[in-house]
């Protein structure tokens, strides 16, 4: 069974950009948000996916991703998907033996910066760069499918 295990945390400071490579612009909807599973169709760049993940909410979850075709990911978007749709810059950052991704959102969830871990079990060490904060991996506010019905924008 695919599994995804990441961890999310806040950015303190802007440092990592010098660091980072030139960024991928990510649009996302969500299809379906439930209580098991959330369904979601994804531009990253030039290539679409469609992207089911299980909605338990804690660091390790299953995960399955799918490519589909840009055009089919597009109209989906536009007509089948929750409003407001997520954008936002996903840039990589590399630090000692791991990758980090850092999402610098845009539209209603503008100013907020959040840098996502992978790894490959629960316990594995990693550095944590200087320009980390908070981690957030627990609070289900930063989620994808929890920003698209409470954005960063209404919180108080």
């Amino acid at each position: 069974m695919p599994t995804e295990i990441e961890r999310k945390f806040l950015v303190k400071d802007m440092s990592w950009k010098d660091m980072a490579d030139n960024g991928t612009h990510y649009s996302q909807g969500y299809l379906v948000g439930s209580k098991h599973a959330s369904v979601r169709v994804r531009i990253q760049g030039e290539k679409a996916f469609i992207n089911i993940k299980s909605a338990t909410m804690n660091i390790t979850r299953q995960e399955y991703e799918y490519e589909i075709p840009l055009s089919e990911a597009t109209e989906m978007l536009d007509t089948l998907c929750e409003k407001p749709l997520i954008d936002k810059v996903r840039y990589h950052v590399k630090n000692e033996n791991h990758v980090w991704e850092v999402d610098v959102f845009s539209g209603d969830n503008e100013g907020l910066i959040v840098a996502e871990i992978e790894l490959e079990h629960q316990d594995e060490h990693f550095a944590r760069p200087d320009w980390l904060g908070d981690e957030v991996s627990d609070d289900t506010r930063y989620y994808n499918v929890c920003l698209v019905k409470h954005p960063y924008k209404d919180w108080s």
